[in-house]
């Protein structure tokens, strides 16, 4: 008696784009948290603190969108 192992899905995987999607909005939520995550971090330091680390008040946004969005991968 001949058995079937394998079933195929002749339309493909219809879910594909949808789990993709999801995939990427969770990882721009990720990068969102972090990117809060540093910048508030970055806020907590004293003056005297950021410019030991070379940066002022005004650039904490550009640091923190540097740091969580430009990352080496």
């Amino acid at each position: 008696m001949a058995s079937a192992t394998h079933f195929s899905n002749t339309r493909g995987n219809f879910l594909a784009p949808l789990t993709s999607w999801f995939h990427s909005v969770r990882e721009q939520l990720a990068r969102q948290r972090n990117y809060r995550r540093t910048l508030n971090e970055l806020s907590m330091l004293s003056t005297y603190q950021l410019a030991d680390l070379g940066l002022h008040r005004a650039s904490l946004r550009r640091a923190a969108h540097n740091a969580v969005y430009h990352q080496i991968r």
